[in-house]
């Protein structure tokens, strides 16, 4: 099809776009339902090219942009199917003066929700690792079915390229029997894999890992350490982590149970969905769509974004401000409980949108903790700054650090890994 992009960009030309080294490039793909995120990087410099977004994919005006150096490439137009979506992506590149084909891309990286019991590894995907994706959408219906097309599409467009698929849930494939086994009837979660399989694994594998490396470099024993990670953004989840294997993370079956989230309840009484079918008359579909996408800190106090929660709650929104609470409150029983079952604690960190932006609610996180071990530093809590760094202070028998995550370059980093062996 013909594919009509808007001609405007950033710049006059595509002159302000980075040169590609010679390097070996991974782009790595990010499917929605609706849209596909994309970068391309070099995951040994930890360069990022270009990155950018289709959305609206398979609605009546889809639209597109990248990003590279000081280029910014649009695009408006139809967009079918993840298909004509790699189609646009390709476009895009050719406009901002950056091709794929002269890219050295030697891998395709394709973030991947769900991968159960069967994946704890990065995957090369053939014929059998794509239907096996598929088929454990009955486990992510909201997720694994859009990775299936976007590596459909992408496969179509890189025939000759190795594809990888790097899952969310792979670092917590070795939780403890214990952690990941729901107390469910034996048979029936047999038949019907239900465990917990976590999520956002692939952050909390990489911010952990950012940790240990940070103790090991102040000449720190970390084969041992104990530390919390706390991934908060729209989604949020926490994880236990000791000397670099996971004793427990906050998602289970799927991406609602645990914190409280922009949209998601998180944890809450499993009889709410018979009680709103019975009292309610709602269904399945329609009491599962008021938990994920109508409720969390939007259905307290109809914001979810934490820029405006904590302006209202400056103002003196009373809704905010309880939601607020909601939110630290759930947190503060996570940090609490994973104290216990690491055995003591070494470190907390704080990553992700939320985690590394608002300062208010790692202050309201880490009040009154002393007696605890763990002391906040408010000038550093405040500090606007980029990079790894300790928010604690001095005398914190925990430490406490601001870890920015990059599931992009743990993505391309594992792809690269994979098609090297």
């Amino acid at each position: 099809m013909s594919l009509t992009p808007s001609t405007s960009t950033s710049s006059d030309s595509a002159e302000g776009a980075p040169r590609i080294p010679d390097a070996a490039t991974v782009l790595v793909l990010n499917s929605g339902s609706s849209s596909l995120k994309f970068q391309l990087l070099d995951p040994a410099r930890e360069e990022v090219f270009a990155s950018g977004i289709v959305e609206r994919i398979g609605q009546d005006s889809g639209s597109a942009r990248l990003e590279a150096g000081s280029v910014t490439q649009p695009y408006q137009g139809e967009v079918p199917d993840h298909v004509v979506g790699m189609q646009v992506v390709m476009q895009l590149f050719e406009e901002a003066g950056l091709s794929l084909e002269e890219a050295n891309v030697v891998a395709v990286g394709h973030r991947v929700v769900q991968g159960g019991a069967r994946f704890s590894s990065p995957t090369l995907i053939d014929s059998w690792v794509r239907d096996q994706i598929a088929d454990l959408g009955s486990l992510a219906p909201l997720h694994n079915p859009a990775a299936v097309d976007g590596i459909d599409a992408a496969r179509r467009m890189f025939p000759d390229i190795p594809h990888v698929a790097v899952f969310d849930t792979a670092f917590f494939t070795s939780l403890p029997e214990a952690a990941r086994t729901y107390a469910l009837n034996k048979q029936v979660a047999d038949e019907y894999r239900i465990r917990r399989y976590g999520a956002h694994g692939t952050s909390h594998r990489y911010v952990s890992e950012q940790v240990t490396a940070h103790f090991a470099a102040q000449g720190m024993d970390a084969s041992e350490l104990r530390q919390i990670v706390l991934h908060l953004g729209n989604g949020a989840s926490a994880s236990a982590v000791r000397g670099g294997e996971p004793v427990d993370t906050s998602m289970g079956l799927t991406p609602l149970e645990g914190l409280v989230m922009g949209t998601r309840t998180g944890d809450i009484d499993p009889s709410v969905y018979a009680h709103l079918s019975r009292s309610a008359g709602m269904g399945i579909d329609e009491i599962d769509t008021l938990l994920n996408k109508q409720s969390g800190m939007q259905g307290l106090c109809g914001m979810s974004d934490f820029r405006d929660i904590t302006a209202a709650i400056r103002d003196g929104n009373q809704e905010a401000e309880l939601a607020m609470q909601v939110y630290v409150h759930r947190l503060r029983k996570y940090i609490g409980s994973y104290a216990f079952a690491l055995g003591g604690l070494d470190a907390i960190t704080f990553t992700a949108g939320i985690g590394e932006n608002v300062p208010e609610v790692r202050e309201r996180v880490l009040a009154d903790l002393e007696g605890f071990g763990i002391r906040l530093d408010p000038a550093r809590n405040a500090e606007r700054a980029k990079g790894v760094r300790v928010i604690s202070a001095g005398d914190s028998a925990v430490t406490v650090l601001i870890v920015p995550t990059d599931e992009e370059l743990a993505i391309a980093q594992q792809a690269l890994a994979v098609v090297r062996g």
